[in-house]
C-alpha cells in the first residue's frame, strides 16, 4: 500500500487559522508565493517575476522570520507579506507557510518549483552549501555550519535544525533530506488538488517553461526562456 505523505496540520497552526484568519484581509495588488524548496531555481523565478513588474519582498527580512515559522508564528510572517506582492525561498519554501498564506491572501497563486529529481536536489543543495561553508569544499558538519556566519554567527546551523529533523552528527543526512523534500511537494499537491488554477508546478530548467509561467500569471512572455542565476555548473537556486 502507498505510503500517504500528506501532513496533519499540527494543533497550533490550526488554531491560528481559526482564530485570526477572518480579521485577515488582503491589501493591495494579488500575491504570488514561490514555495518550491530552495535550490530549484527560486532565484531565477524571482529575477523573471521583478522584469515581468512584480515588487519582490525582501528577502533578508523574511529569512529572519524563520524562528517565527519554526514556532507556528505566522502573524510576522503575514505583516511581511503586505510589503510586496511577489515572495520566495525562506519562510515560503517551508511547510505549513502557503496553508496559513493561502487563507490570509484569498486568490494568490503559487508556483512550486520542482528538479528533474529529489537526487538531483540533494545535489544541487549540498553542493551549494559545501561551497558556502563546507571545509574545503565538503559536505558542512555541525561544527562546519556552527562556525559558519551568514548574516550572524551560526545561523546556517540554526537554520538547518529549525528545517531538517536529521541527527545532529549527519545534518544532511540523504535518506532524510530527499524524503523532506518528497513529503513537501507532495503536501502542496495534494492540498491544491482540486485547484489547478492557483497552482503551477514547474522545473525552469525545462524548454517551454517559461511561457508556461506566464501564461499561469495571464502576462505577456518577455523571453523565450528562464533567466538562470545562481548557477554553478549545473546548480540553480
Amino acid at each position: 500500500m502507498k505510503k500517504r505523505v500528506v501532513e496533519y496540520l499540527p494543533d497550533n497552526v490550526e488554531w491560528f487559522l481559526r482564530k485570526n484568519i477572518g480579521r485577515v484581509k488582503s491589501s493591495g495588488k494579488q500575491k504570488i508565493f514561490g514555495i518550491g524548496a530552495n535550490k530549484t531555481g527560486t532565484t531565477s523565478l524571482k529575477v523573471a517575476m521583478a522584469e515581468l513588474g512584480y515588487t519582490i519582498g525582501y528577502q533578508r527580512k523574511a529569512e529572519l522570520l524563520n524562528k517565527d515559522w519554526a514556532f507556528r508564528n505566522f502573524e510576522p510572517i503575514i505583516d511581511y507579506c503586505k510589503s510586496a506582492q511577489f515572495f520566495q525561498d525562506v519562510p515560503f519554501s517551508k511547510p505549513f507557510t502557503y496553508v496559513v498564506l493561502d487563507q490570509a491572501f484569498p486568490g494568490s497563486k503559487f508556483i512550486l518549483t520542482i528538479r528533474d529529481s529529489p537526487e538531483q536536489w540533494y545535489n544541487s543543495i549540498t553542493k551549494f552549501h559545501a561551497k558556502k561553508w563546507g571545509l574545503n569544499g565538503r559536505i558542512p558538519t555541525k561544527e562546519d555550519l556552527m562556525n559558519a556566519t551568514y548574516i550572524d554567527k551560526g545561523r546556517p546551523w540554526i537554520s538547518n535544525r529549525l528545517t531538517y529533523n536529521t541527527p545532529e552528527n549527519d545534518p544532511y543526512n540523504k535518506e532524510m533530506l530527499i524524503e523532506y523534500y518528497n513529503n513537501h511537494n507532495q503536501n502542496i499537491l495534494e492540498y491544491f488538488r482540486h485547484r489547478p488554477d492557483d497552482l503551477l508546478v514547474i522545473n525552469i530548467s525545462e524548454k517551454g517553461s517559461y511561457k508556461k509561467f506566464c501564461k499561469f500569471l495571464n502576462i505577456d512572455a518577455l523571453r523565450d526562456e528562464f533567466p538562470w542565476k545562481n548557477k554553478t555548473k549545473e546548480v540553480s537556486e
